[in-house]
């Protein structure tokens, strides 16, 4: 993959100054950032950036500001989790779905003694809120711990996840539009019932290559693949019709690169996990709908922990045998307190290295891992970005400020992209991700940019980039094809539009570069 590092520009220190200081903000931004580089601002983002600061007092005004500012790609997102509550609950209440009033979880009609049609959260204010309040981060203290609740909340949805995909992508895409994103790549559970038969049906052998042969055997993965793909097909038309594609009023997620991570339940047998992995990655090779897989579910889980190597090694084997699928794994998802301490000083450093992860998802605990210095080195060294979703940091962990190692993993040249993880259950969205992220760590204008331009730089897209990879102050210079194309400004000359065909990756680039050369000069 050809890629970039984002710079720090100077103007990073005037955006410190002025904009109010939230709670857990790092009290000497600037300082931090010493070290690090720094590119020169152009005229329009200087322009851009003074605008920034003039929003000190206008907290309305700043929401809009980063509400429009064009930001990338959401490369860590959970599609049930991010959907909103409201949505899951008129879900609910369309498919005629009761909800326990004990536990407040959906459960499947008819309605018995102890639960409630979830239809009456349409009148009923009081059961409204308290559903909100149980399938999500609602009103919950913020001085408590989260973790438990955070995580229980999907399982008090998951009957509703499990109607079908397509309506909750619908909106979820029609809402990463409106935050002005141009990609999604989102996590789900490819026909999960399914593989769970094959696996408990397969059984596990610690000797993993004899227990792939045996999942391959008798054409089972090609069953699972066709059903997969059917899932996804049906799927795909339920989006359409739910997001009005192809009509004269089409929802604007209608125009959004998505793709999909495959996702392995790191809680359940060794020989389920193994097959859910074996899946992501057989569709990851051969529909490009799917293009990664990765480990969900409490990395502080009792069989997560137990399994933590064996699911390493999984990855390392299939690694070998399906090379271009990619992988992007949960790791150091964990404070002291959560785990013993000797679990926090390995995770970061057995996914780089023996579950051959391209990305890291949230990494919280690096400051933990043994030989520290060495890996942030190897994650600089290969480019493995971090996806770093700080709401959901603070919520589960109680990780704010100087305690996350945001400027740590950028002092070291670790790529970092922002993400949302669950912004439905955190009650965020990638906007406030980036606001949180100027406010706490004193960031510039030309460094969320470059946050932006990252978070597609670093996502699992095919074809070439469509920046040229150089060391030095002038990071995002595009490819000598593209070299005197002006973003907006007039037609693209013939070879410099035949690239953007031929590449995915860069055509979303363009469509962000075009976004970006419109947002400054409003």
């Amino acid at each position: 993959m050809t890629s970039v590092r984002a710079a720090w520009p100077a103007v990073a220190v005037l955006l410190a100054a002025v904009l109010p200081v939230p709670p857990g903000a790092v009290p000497d931004a600037a300082a931090a950032h010493e070290g690090a580089g720094q590119r020169e601002a152009t005229a329009a983002e200087r322009r851009v950036a003074r605008e920034l600061a003039g929003l000190r007092d206008r907290p309305g005004a700043r929401r809009a500001f980063f509400r429009a500012l064009p930001k990338g790609g959401d490369l860590h997102n959970h599609l049930f989790g991010a959907a909103s509550t409201e949505f899951l609950i008129e879900l609910a209440g369309r498919d005629a779905l009761c909800v326990d009033t004990r536990t407040m979880t959906a459960v499947r009609p008819p309605c018995g003694p102890g639960t409630r049609p979830a239809a009456h959260a349409r009148v009923d204010a009081d059961f409204r809120r308290r559903i909100v309040r149980a399938w999500s981060m609602q009103d919950f203290p913020p001085d408590r711990p989260g973790h438990d609740h955070f995580f229980a909340t999907f399982g008090r949805f998951a009957e509703v996840a499990r109607r079908g995909h397509g309506r909750v992508l619908a909106e979820v895409a029609d809402s990463v539009a409106r935050q002005n994103q141009v990609h999604l790549e989102t996590m789900v559970s490819p026909v999960a019932g399914e593989a769970e038969r094959v696996a408990d049906e397969v059984g596990f052998d610690p000797d993993l290559g004899r227990l792939h042969g045996r999942l391959l055997a008798g054409g089972r993965m090609d069953r699972l693949v066709a059903l997969a793909r059917a899932e996804a097909d049906a799927g795909d038309a339920q989006f359409r019709s739910a997001a009005r594609c192809g009509t004269a009023r089409p929802g604007p997620g209608c125009g959004l690169s998505v793709r999909f991570i495959s996702q392995a339940y790191r809680g359940s047998a060794p020989e389920r996990v193994f097959t859910q992995l074996v899946l992501g990655m057989e569709l990851a090779e051969r529909d490009e709908r799917f293009v990664a897989v990765n480990l969900v579910q409490p990395e502080d889980g009792e069989r997560a922990l137990r399994d933590y190597r064996l699911h390493m090694s999984m990855l390392d084997l299939l690694h070998r045998r399906y090379p271009r699928a990619h992988i992007t794994l949960h790791a150091g998802e964990l404070v002291p307190g959560l785990v013993k301490p000797r679990e926090l000083t390995f995770h970061i450093t057995e996914a780089v290295r023996t579950g051959r992860a391209e990305r890291i998802g949230h990494g919280v605990s690096v400051r933990h891992e043994a030989g520290r210095e060495r890996l942030l080195r190897t994650m600089a060294e290969r480019e493995i970005a971090v996806e770093t979703p700080l709401t959901s940091n603070d919520q589960i962990l109680g990780v704010r400020g100087a305690e996350h190692p945001f400027l740590t993993y950028r002092r070291h040249g670790v790529p970092v992209v922002l993400a949302t993880d669950d912004p439905g259950v955190s009650r965020t969205d990638i906007s406030r991700e980036y606001e949180r992220a100027a406010l706490t760590y004193g960031l510039g204008y030309p460094e969320l940019k470059d946050l932006a331009r990252a978070s597609l730089e670093y996502a699992f897209l095919p074809g070439r980039s469509l920046w040229r990879t150089v060391t030095g102050p002038h990071a995002y210079t595009p490819v000598r094809v593209c070299r005197h194309e002006r973003p907006g400004g007039h037609a693209l000359g013939p070879v410099c539009a035949r690239f953007l065909r031929a590449s995915p990756r860069a055509a979303v680039q363009w469509r962000q570069e075009v976004a970006f050369a419109a947002f400054e000069r409003r």
